[in-house]
């Protein structure tokens, strides 16, 4: 499972002209997942997420994780982060994990996440999104469990 995590004042996505999910500051998190993707790293992958250090601290290091402030936690899926991009102009999405897994332990994530974390929200799986973000920082980072 792949994430790439941006620390954000606030984000929001929406289908259509509906707003899905909407946060302030927290994390917006495009998660992609493989083909050998199940409960083990969907497990580690939220445990990466409310834990990691990526929010400053009284002396302004990234020292304190989206659990310690409370922020809010935007999970999008983004089949596409799991593209091949190494050969050619096109990429390949072969190392993405097939639509039905890909939904099947992308749930399982929004599902554990809830259960955890009482600030989560999510856009439609497969749906063409449109996301918008105010980046902080900008603080961006690639999150792999594999």
């Amino acid at each position: 499972m792949i994430a790439l995590i941006q620390r954000v004042v606030s984000a929001s996505v929406s289908v259509g002209d509906e707003t899905v999910g909407a946060i302030g500051p927290g994390l917006l998190a495009l998660v992609a997942v493989q083909p050998d993707d199940g409960e083990a790293q969907a497990k580690r992958m939220l445990e990466r997420l409310l834990g990691y250090r990526v929010f400053a601290d009284a002396h302004g290091k990234m020292n304190r994780s989206l659990a310690d402030t409370g922020g809010g936690l935007l999970l999008v899926s983004q089949f596409t982060l799991a593209a091949d991009t190494r050969s050619g102009m096109r990429p390949s999405f072969t190392s993405a994990a097939p639509p039905e897994h890909g939904r099947r332990w992308f749930e399982r994530l929004l599902e554990l996440a809830r259960a955890a974390y009482p600030k989560v929200e999510t856009g439609h799986f497969g749906a063409h999104m449109v996301i918008q973000l105010v980046n902080d920082g900008p603080v961006t980072f690639w999150l792999d469990t594999g």
